[in-house]
This record gives structure tokens, C-alpha cells and sequence, in this order.
């Protein structure tokens, strides 16, 4: 993309988004069906819009079928254990979707960054990362990558609204206001890591994110378009009729604690 993107209209957006979430459960009923095995792994800089796209993919799916995984900082167990084991575990079974809300790629930029690894582990990591990667494919796992990019500009003020706005509040974390003041130093990271592991078999796509509508429906669309599913046809059902009463008759409802009427109040 080049240049600044218009804002896309409300009404095309939720359109377009109803459309594409409608695809992404025949995806799902694809999944189930074939037994197939989909990991997709949301990155980017902090306020890039990660987790209003996850929340718009997983929006309208089964979470026993794909789930969200973003995972705290290790334990001080998890710390001494293989890097990539912790997120071994969270990979999908046969007929399972997982969306990682970052993902091991902590290491190629937060950790990095931040001093909360070696210089030792980081470049072990760029060396494992692509083996690991490779062997997750080679067994079948249909691995997608993307990496949302935001301008500095944009990020500053998504991060003014966060600060002023409590529902999202909880959104804005000490570490999210140091990446502002290291914003090279993340830009440095993010081109390493992109050297080392942006492979034949796992590439990266990069996301334009400073218009979130439009980078929620660019994704969604490249993700459709990357996964070989098609529809499978939904089971026919149908609505039984009910029986008739058997003489059950209903306790009286001052025998149950009922949550108060808030709504009459409004």
C-alpha cells in the first residue's frame, strides 16, 4: 500500500466483515472435517490492531474448535525449559484452529529489546526458529504469519486513546509506553527477525494497519484466500415438535433469587 488509506466506510466494512466471517466458519467446518490443523500468528508493534483483527476472526467460530492463545510472561519453570516448549503445547490437534496473540516471536522483539534475554539466546532463537517453523509445516500444520505494521504516528494516538479511555485502559502497559522511546530499536529487531525467518515454507505477510478496518478485511481476505478449504455441506436438522405438558407445574418464583430489573431504570 502506498500512501495514506482513506478511512473505508462503516456500512461497506461491516458488510464486507459479515461476508468474510461467514467464509471463515466454512474454513472452520473444513478444519473439522478434514481433521486439518491451522495456526495463524498475529505480530506487530504494540496498538498495531493484533487484537481487534483476532477478535473479528474468532468472532462468530466455535472456541471448542479454534481458540485464542496469548500467553503471560514464563515462569521462572518455563525460563529453564526449551524456548519453543511452552508454545509446543498450544499447537492444535487434528480439526483445531489456534491464533496466537504473539507468539515465540516474543524473542525476536520484546525480549530482545527489552534485555529480557542474551544476545545468546536471541541469535539462537533466529537460527531454531526457522527448524522449528519448517517441522511444524513438514507435519502437516498449515502455519499462517502476519506482521501488523504500524506508523509512529498512528500507534501515539491509539495510545493518547487508550490512556483517556477506562474500558481500554487496561490495554496500555508501562512496557507499551517504553516501546515508544525505543521505536528504532524495535524497527532494528523486527528487520532481523524478518531475515532469518521469513521462509519459503512460513513467510511473513505484512499488514498495513493504520486503518484498522481495512487491515481487519485485508487479512481475513489473504487468510480465506491462503487455506485450500471448501465448503461442507452442514448437516440437515430439524426442529422436533414439543410435547405436550406431562403436568409439570413451575415453583413459585419467590422460592428463586432473580438479578434485578437494572433495564426498567434506564
Amino acid at each position: 500500500m502506498v500512501g495514506k488509506a482513506t478511512s473505508l466506510p462503516r456500512g461497506v466494512y461491516e458488510r464486507e466483515l459479515l461476508r468474510l466471517q461467514t467464509e471463515l466458519v466454512k474454513v472452520q467446518e473444513w478444519v473439522r472435517a478434514e481433521r486439518a490443523r491451522l495456526v495463524v500468528v498475529f505480530e506487530g508493534r504494540d496498538a498495531a490492531g493484533k487484537g481487534g483483527t483476532i477478535k473479528r476472526v474468532a468472532e462468530h467460530l466455535n472456541p471448542r474448535v479454534a481458540r485464542i492463545v496469548a500467553l503471560p510472561k514464563p515462569t521462572e519453570r518455563e525460563r529453564t525449559q526449551w524456548y519453543f516448549q511452552r508454545y509446543v503445547g498450544h499447537l492444535p490437534a487434528a480439526g483445531e484452529i489456534v491464533l496466537f496473540d504473539r507468539s515465540w516471536y516474543n524473542r525476536a522483539g520484546v525480549e530482545h529489546v527489552m534485555g529480557f534475554c542474551t544476545k545468546e539466546e536471541h541469535q539462537l532463537f533466529l537460527r531454531q526458529c526457522p527448524i522449528f517453523e519448517r517441522m511444524l509445516v513438514e507435519d502437516g500444520i498449515l502455519l499462517r504469519k502476519y506482521w501488523f505494521s504500524v506508523s509512529d504516528a498512528v500507534q501515539q494516538e491509539r495510545f493518547r486513546r487508550r490512556l483517556q479511555d477506562p474500558t481500554r485502559r487496561w490495554k496500555l502497559s508501562p512496557m507499551d509506553l517504553e516501546s515508544i522511546t525505543r521505536w528504532e530499536a524495535y524497527s532494528r529487531a523486527k528487520d532481523e527477525m524478518m531475515v532469518h525467518t521469513d521462509i519459503a515454507e512460513a513467510p511473513w505477510y505484512v499488514v498495513e494497519s493504520d486503518d484498522k478496518r481495512r487491515a481487519r478485511l485485508n487479512t481475513i481476505a489473504h487468510l480465506l484466500g491462503s487455506i485450500p478449504y471448501h465448503e461442507v455441506p452442514p448437516p440437515v436438522l430439524e426442529l422436533p415438535p414439543r410435547p405436550g405438558s406431562t403436568g409439570y407445574v413451575r415453583p413459585p418464583r419467590d422460592l428463586q433469587t432473580y438479578v434485578p430489573d437494572h433495564a426498567a431504570t434506564l
